[in-house]
């Protein structure tokens, strides 16, 4: 199901030897997006043995929410530079602001609308020895794709380190 990660060259980090690496987004998942097109998608793996247990909102809110307090304010704050528009930060409807628009045991959905053209939205979905996360941006001005050109790098860092830290507890050691 899922490609090769040394098929993202874009990525220096594609392809290491920790838990946490970059994928191709895996066919199909991009349709999961409810946004009007994407523009930008990224894909994580993370190996873990605990999937079972995990929802994928039980997967969303220990990545986001699970942060250490700084680490979250400090996303919160970059989200509303980047003008997304943020709910309240905890709450049943929403995972550290982002809007909950679909919750199941195979998937969560979260999203975004920004008021500088760039919406998101967060993919969290379990599956067997794993946890895939993907990002689907959509860009509708050349500000918002100036803005993500200057920080899609950041946020592939940023997403590596919270899905590690997230599952570190619970991986499957060689």
């Amino acid at each position: 199901m899922f490609a090769d990660p040394g098929s993202h060259p874009s990525d220096p980090n594609v392809g290491s030897e920790d838990t946490v690496r970059q994928v191709a987004v895996p066919s199909g998942v991009r349709e999961r997006s409810t946004l009007d097109h994407v523009d930008y998608a990224d894909a994580f793996l993370v190996e873990t043995a605990a999937v079972q247990a995990w929802t994928g909102e039980r997967f969303a809110r220990a990545v986001l929410e699970g942060a250490p307090e700084s680490t979250g304010r400090g996303l919160v704050r970059g989200w509303r530079a980047l003008g997304l528009r943020l709910g309240p930060i905890r709450s049943d409807q929403f995972v550290l602001g982002w809007e909950v628009r679909r919750s199941g045991s195979d998937l969560a959905l979260l999203g975004s609308t920004g008021r500088f053209g760039l919406s998101g939205e967060l993919l969290f979905e379990p599956h067997q020895d794993a946890l895939l996360f993907a990002t689907f941006v959509q860009l509708d001005n050349l500000v918002a794709h100036a803005i993500w050109r200057c920080i899609a790098g950041h946020h592939r860092n940023v997403v590596r380190q919270l899905l590690g830290r997230a599952t570190a507890p619970h991986r499957r050691h060689p």
